[in-house]
């Protein structure tokens, strides 16, 4: 899927339950504290990682790019 960014970046945690990958925004920082999202093809541990334009983030079952 496409995310238009808005701003200058968006934390991470926050990209995932706008998109609806997660439910809330506690299941995404776990998500994310598990290793199980990556960031350009590398594992991001980082809950509240600046997530810019350009950039996909992915995991098991979604890819989101951003735009």
């Amino acid at each position: 899927m496409d995310f238009e960014l808005r701003s200058e970046y968006i934390p991470l945690c926050d990209l995932l339950k706008y998109c609806g990958i997660t439910e809330t925004g506690g299941m995404a920082k776990q998500l994310v504290a598990e290793g199980m999202v990556l960031v350009d093809g590398e594992v991001e541990l980082r809950k509240r990682a600046k997530i810019r334009s350009g950039q996909v983030v992915s995991g098991d079952g979604f890819s989101i790019r951003v735009e």
